[in-house]
C-alpha cells in the first residue's frame, strides 16, 4: 500500500500545542506499517469514526442492507483517526470520516483530507450553520453545553447567561473538565466569536477564579462532583446528563436527580445556548463519493436521526424529528445559531486564551 506522509501539514498541526491536537504516535506508526482489512472500490463504502461502534453501526449495516452494498467500519479515537489519514493520503481506503465537534471537523479541513460534499438533499434538508461554509462536512447530531446546577444549593434564576459564571459569589463553586477538552475549546471560540477575544479572555480568567477543584476528568465526572457536594455549578453537554437519567444504574439515576438544568442566554436578543454537533465529512482519498454522499444522506433522513437521538440522547440536525423523552422533559431552549465554521477557525485563538487564563 502507498504511503504519502505529509511532514509539513504534521508539523503545522502539532507545533501551536499539544492542546490543539495531540499527536498520537502510535497511530502513525500503525497506518503506516499495517495492511489494513479493507479496500477502497466503488462498490464499498469505508467509514472511518470516532464514535463508539454501537453508535453507528446498526445504521450502517441497514444502509448496507437495504442498498445492496458493503460498509466497512473502522473505530478509533479521533485524533488518531485523523492522522491516519494524513498518513495514507491518497492511498487511504476511508470515504466518510466520523467524528465529534466542529473544531475536530475543521481540523480534518485544514490538513486537507476532505472534499466537498456533493448532495443538493442536505443543502436543502441540514440548516446552513450546521454544514461547513465549504460543504466539506455537516452535522449529524446536536449536542448543547448548558449550565447544571445543584437543586437545594442554586436557584435556576441565579443565572440567565454563560457570562455571570465569572461572579465572584460562584467562587470556588464551579466545576468544568481541563482546557484541553474539544468541546470546552469550542465553547471559548464561540465566545471570542460573538464578544471579542479581550472579553472571551476576561470571561476564561473569571470562571477559572470560581473554579471548585482543578479540571480533571470528563462531563459526567463534573455531574458527579456536583451532586456529591464538590461544586454547586457544573457545565457539561446536554447528552451526559441525559444518559445519568436513563442509566440502569440507580445510583446515576441519584446523581441526575439531584442536578437541574439551565439553558443561558434565552433573552429575547440574545445569542442562545452553545451547541456542536458530531458530524461526516467525504474524504479527499474516496473512491465511491457518490455512495459517500448517499451514506450520509441515509444518517440525515429523519427516521435514522430519530433512532441516533434515542440511542446517544443527543438532539437531532433535521428540524421536526421527534426528540427522545428525556430530552423533552429538559425543555425547550433557544441554540445560537452561530456557524459553526466559525468554532474551527478561533480553535488555535480559544487554546492560547485559554492558556492565558491559568485554565489547565
Amino acid at each position: 500500500m502507498g504511503i504519502s506522509i505529509m511532514s509539513t501539514r504534521c508539523a503545522k498541526f502539532s507545533e501551536p500545542t499539544l492542546k490543539l491536537l495531540k499527536p498520537v504516535i502510535a497511530a502513525i506508526v500503525i497506518a503506516a506499517t499495517s495492511i489494513t482489512s479493507i479496500t477502497a472500490t466503488a462498490e464499498t463504502i469505508n467509514v472511518y469514526s470516532a464514535r463508539k461502534e454501537n453508535l453507528i453501526k446498526p445504521l450502517l449495516d441497514k444502509f448496507a442492507t437495504v442498498n445492496d452494498v458493503e460498509v466497512n467500519l473502522i473505530s478509533a479515537g479521533a485524533d488518531e483517526l485523523l492522522k491516519r489519514l494524513e498518513v495514507e493520503g491518497s492511498a487511504s481506503p476511508a470515504d466518510i470520516f466520523i467524528t465529534v465537534d466542529a473544531a475536530r471537523l475543521a481540523q480534518a479541513k485544514v490538513a486537507e483530507v476532505l472534499q466537498p460534499i456533493k448532495s443538493e438533499w442536505i443543502e436543502a434538508h441540514v440548516p446552513t450553520h450546521l454544514q461547513d461554509t465549504d460543504k466539506q462536512w455537516v452535522g449529524l447530531s446536536l449536542r448543547a453545553r448548558p449550565i447544571f446546577y445543584v437543586k437545594n444549593k442554586v436557584k435556576p434564576d441565579e443565572i440567565t447567561t454563560v457570562e455571570q459564571l465569572t461572579d465572584p459569589k460562584w467562587k470556588g463553586r464551579i466545576c468544568i473538565r481541563s482546557s484541553s477538552n474539544v468541546y470546552n475549546q469550542s465553547l471559548v471560540a464561540s465566545l471570542i466569536s460573538h464578544l471579542g477575544k479581550e472579553a472571551a479572555t476576561e470571561w476564561a480568567k473569571g470562571l477559572v477564579a470560581n473554579f471548585a477543584q482543578p479540571p480533571s476528568g470528563g462531563d459526567t465526572d463534573q455531574l458527579k462532583a456536583a451532586a456529591a457536594g464538590v461544586c454547586d455549578i457544573a457545565i457539561a453537554n446536554s447528552y451526559y446528563y441525559a444518559r445519568l437519567l436513563t442509566s440502569d444504574n440507580p445510583d446515576n439515576v441519584a446523581v441526575g436527580e439531584k442536578l437541574g438544568v439551565i439553558w443561558p442566554n434565552q433573552a429575547e436578543g440574545d445569542r442562545g445556548v452553545h451547541v456542536n454537533v458530531s458530524g461526516a465529512a467525504i474524504t479527499k482519498a474516496s473512491k465511491n463519493p457518490e455512495g459517500a454522499a448517499k451514506l450520509i444522506e441515509f444518517l440525515l433522513s429523519p427516521d435514522s436521526q430519530e433512532w441516533y437521538a434515542n440511542v446517544n440522547n443527543e438532539y437531532p440536525v433535521i428540524p421536526d424529528v421527534k426528540v427522545p423523552e428525556v430530552l423533552e422533559h429538559l425543555g425547550d431552549f433557544t441554540s445560537d445559531d452561530i456557524d459553526l465554521t466559525e468554532l474551527g477557525n478561533y480553535n488555535r485563538e480559544a487554546v492560547f486564551l485559554m492558556d492565558e487564563a491559568n485554565w489547565k
